[in-house]
């Protein structure tokens, strides 16, 4: 299979297709044709043909054709003051409209082009810390509306497939986006993922996520790493290839489905958790300078985990909080926190 070329794609703005545009621009072309052709032909007697003196419809259409695109072959010219009149006030305007029409049609090619590469320089420079989600199929999508309904900003994400199709529905959707091989080192580079925060691994197969979770890791070594894995098996392989975290799609839903049958209430708790910006919330904040030397139990909001060190502690396993540790903690929507 030839290798597929990285390469980026800005976030849709104008949704006209430029084919539609150059349409636009031909029929407007030709209306000023048939216009000058009319106005013209009403006053064909005021015009003389070399050849036989006598203007037809077909002669018409000639002298328009040639007068408006600027060749002008002289065997027909005007010769009543009023057909020269016409000409001057008429004509002349609608000839230079036709030409910058028709050079304008090139010029918009060209500034658009120009226009996309200052857009692309600026992204270039002013990129930091963003989040790269690879593949933008059922998890991916699902992924970047998660970060969005969280608060990460449209321009802070971008995508990487290697379908063609998949980031042109992501530039739709108003992302940034890669399209390119998740595996190559050459696609990460113009993703600028030496600059990444957060990278998302949500490609379908287990050893494509390996492959890119290495990949990167040669570029980046600082950022989180979020990786999912279709098998439990492949997890500790995916860890040793730079996963920060490893979510594992079938066994968790056969869990939820396993709850389910004994507690659906659960699971709806569940998926509550895991959506954020509906009900109950998971977030991580630092502990707070007066919260230190506390039992997790006795702050005024549940603390489900403590990060600390690089390590997850769950909330029995910690008698004091430390300074620098970090509480994985529930909030509900609307609520006022102390914290």
């Amino acid at each position: 299979m030839a290798a597929t070329v990285s390469r980026l794609r800005l976030p849709v703005r104008r949704p006209t297709p430029p084919v539609l545009a150059i349409l636009r621009r031909i029929a407007l072309a030709l209306g000023l044709v048939a216009l000058c052709w009319a106005v013209v032909y009403v006053e064909r007697d005021g015009y003389s043909d070399n050849l036989d003196g006598q203007l037809s419809a077909l002669d018409v259409l000639y002298y328009t054709t040639v007068t408006l695109t600027t060749t002008g072959y002289g065997d027909i010219v005007p010769v009543t003051d009023e057909a020269r009149l016409v000409n001057a006030v008429f004509i002349t305007p609608v000839r230079i409209v036709f030409v910058v029409l028709l050079v304008g049609t090139t010029l918009s090619a060209l500034t658009e082009r120009s226009r996309t590469e200052i857009r692309l320089a600026r992204w270039r420079a002013r990129m930091r810390d963003h989040v790269i989600v690879l593949g933008y199929g059922t998890k991916g999508r699902n992924a970047v509306r998660e970060l969005r309904s969280s608060g990460t900003p449209a321009d802070r994400v971008l995508v990487v497939d290697r379908s063609p199709i998949a980031t042109a529905d992501a530039a739709r959707d108003g992302y940034l986006c890669v399209t390119g091989d998740v595996t190559r080192p050459e696609t990460f580079a113009t993703a600028l993922a030496d600059r990444a925060r957060t990278v998302l691994v949500a490609v379908d197969k287990d050893d494509t996520a390996i492959l890119a979770t290495l990949a990167l890791r040669r570029l980046n070594e600082r950022a989180t790493v979020v990786v999912t894995a279709r098998e439990a098996e492949h997890v500790g392989l995916m860890r040793q290839s730079g996963a920060d975290s490893v979510v594992v799609t079938s066994e968790t839903s056969g869990r939820l489905l396993g709850l389910a049958a004994g507690s659906p209430a659960a699971v709806s708790v569940v998926e509550d958790l895991a959506s954020f910006g509906t009900g109950l919330d998971l977030v991580e904040e630092p502990v707070r300078p007066q919260d230190v030397g506390r039992r997790p139990g006795d702050l005024d909001v549940p603390v489900l985990a403590v990060l600390r060190e690089g390590r997850t502690l769950l909330y029995h396993q910690v008698q004091v909080l430390q300074a620098g540790d970090r509480l994985l903690q529930v909030t509900g929507q609307g609520d006022v926190s102390p914290r």
